[in-house]
């Protein structure tokens, strides 16, 4: 049987089973199951052994809109929950630091190498992206409990919503500069991408908190769970926005208004780690390893601009927010992973600056690559070095 013929439930068959060898050899090597699953789907995919086929691979769109929308959903949960109420004023501030000090750090490292006014601006814009579902995933699969790892959920649940906004005013400054668009728009769009995220996800939770969990006292059904978030997630698709901003927004209404529901979330994180498994092994196979041989001095200086900024950032500001010390030393080294908000972002700036558009594009590709392989592996190390993952990991 050729590759291009095996049943796309075949390849989903053995994917799974990759994704348990993978969980196995995490347990053993003390290794995040993201890099894993990841470096498999680099050696399966078209970069090195071919072993799936394009037609195939055609389907990580939807599969990452599946996995996203849960994940945004469980973030809303983590940032409305009650055992974080307290936390909340740290996490937007951290969050808000951990945005605008890689900015400013990329924007002035590559305006200094470059020369560059509109390549430093829509980096600098980008360099603010993080991956929430690699971070999370490594959060669950290691069992974190602590300081660190509570507001940690919550700042990748809001640092996308500073990163979006900051990203589209920097790209609009870019924009007027070039003298291509009207900068005007490229606000209001930035605006919409967020604004309409929110409230989208707060009209479709309203309801969702009156009618899920009545048929079984406590905790919904997971059709029922996931029919919202899949309506939500949908709808956000539509009408062109971000449609993790609204999953999570949906999830923090439920958190918040269904008071006669214990635990709305399990189902969902349950039923969130067959569509993670092959999230991740479609984004290895995406991923262009080619594009590291273009990694210049651009891409270098962006690398540790964006590295030193995050840590940095999420240090000065915690430090600001009174947050403990564990926090303060540790979490700025979690928040190094990178995926598709990034590229997101990326194919955003092809389109309103072609000129810059290609180059940039690649950047993101390639630099996703380092992200995506080495920063679990930080999120993982730092998160033992902060003493909130059993010995056993």
């Amino acid at each position: 049987m050729s590759v291009d013929k095996m049943p796309d439930l075949l390849i989903i068959g053995f994917i799974f089973l990759t994704g348990w060898i993978a969980h196995v050899i995490s347990s053993r090597a003390h290794i995040p199951r993201v890099t894993i699953l990841l470096s498999i789907g680099v050696i399966a995919g078209p970069a090195v052994l071919d072993l799936v086929s394009p037609e195939f691979t055609q389907h990580f769109s939807t599969v990452s809109h599946l996995a996203l929308a849960m994940i945004g959903f469980l973030l809303g949960e983590s940032f409305a929950g009650r055992d974080i109420k307290a936390e909340r004023r740290q996490i937007l501030f951290i969050s808000l630091g951990a945005s605008i000090v890689p900015a400013i750090a990329v924007f002035s490292s590559v305006l200094l190498v470059t020369s560059d006014l509109a390549l430093a601006l829509v980096l600098a814009g980008i360099a603010t992206a993080t991956d929430p579902a690699a971070t999370v995933d490594v959060i669950r699969e290691f069992r974190a409990r602590g300081p660190v790892s509570r507001i940690l959920k919550g700042v990748v649940a809001v640092d996308d919503a500073w990163g979006i906004i900051i990203f589209c005013l920097l790209l609009a400054i870019a924009t007027a500069l070039s003298g291509e668009g009207t900068s005007i728009v490229d606000i209001a769009y930035g605006v919409w991408d967020v604004c309409g995220a929110l409230l989208l996800g707060a009209l479709i939770g309203i309801p969702m908190s009156v009618v899920i969990g009545r048929h079984r006292p406590g905790e919904p059904t997971i059709v029922e769970a996931m029919g919202f978030v899949f309506i939500c997630g949908g709808c956000a698709i539509y009408f062109d926005v971000s449609y993790l901003l609204a999953c999570m927004m949906l999830g923090a209404t439920v958190a918040r208004r269904a008071k006669h529901i214990e635990r709305p979330f399990h189902d969902i994180e349950t039923a969130s780690d067959p569509f993670l498994v092959i999230f991740f092994i479609l984004s290895g196979m995406n991923l262009d390893l080619s594009a590291l041989n273009t990694l210049g001095i651009a891409g270098i200086v962006y690398v540790v601009a964006r590295c030193i900024g995050k840590i940095l950032g999420a240090q000065i500001f915690a430090h600001c927010a009174q947050s403990s010390p564990q926090v303060t030393k540790h979490l700025g080294w979690c928040l190094l992973p990178q995926a598709g908000v990034a590229i997101g972002m990326a194919l955003l700036v092809s389109e309103k600056l072609p000129e810059i558009g290609e180059s940039v594009l690649t950047l993101a590709v390639t630099t996703t690559v380092l992200f995506e392989l080495l920063g679990p592996l930080t999120t993982r190390w730092s998160l033992y070095k902060a003493g909130e993952i059993p010995k056993e990991y």
